[in-house]
């Protein structure tokens, strides 16, 4: 791949937006493993390789099976997923695919029952951002591991 800009380097005050996003996220309600699996599906959705790694590594770090892992892109055929964990993950992807159908009523309200009106909020939040940083990482080609 073509090596393009480092928008860290370009426009570092973008990037410290971004970072405050996910501060954000990350002080959340959300349980970490479910964060994790948010940030590994959308990035499997959006193709992004740099993401996917990323993620797929602190997901095993803080005690993701790779059996679940490997399941993820096959989730709805897979019986490794709870309830709570297939309705983010159904909302994962309507979000992420957004221009394609929005969010049913359906999957909007499944989530919302699991999880309340805050907590909600903040998953919705942590879909938006996991596909603000796969959206710079695809655009810009960056490679896991580099700067």
């Amino acid at each position: 791949m073509m090596k393009r800009i480092n928008i860290l380097k370009t426009e570092p005050q973008a990037y410290k937006a971004m970072l405050a996003m996910e501060q954000y996220v990350r002080s959340s309600a959300i349980p970490h493993l479910l964060r994790e699996l948010i940030k590994i599906r959308a990035s499997q959705i959006n193709g992004c390789a740099y993401c996917i790694d990323m993620h797929t590594q602190e997901a095993l770090k803080i005690g993701e099976t790779q059996r679940r892992i490997f399941a993820l892109s096959a989730w709805k055929e897979s019986p490794l997923f709870t309830d709570e964990e297939r309705a983010v993950l159904q909302l994962t992807e309507e979000v992420t695919l957004i221009a394609k159908d929005g969010v049913s009523d359906e999957t909007y309200n499944k989530a919302l029952g699991f999880y309340g009106e805050n907590v909600l909020a903040q998953i919705i939040m942590q879909i938006i951002v996991i596909n603000s940083w796969n959206r710079i990482a695809v655009s810009t080609h960056q490679v896991f591991g580099e700067e």
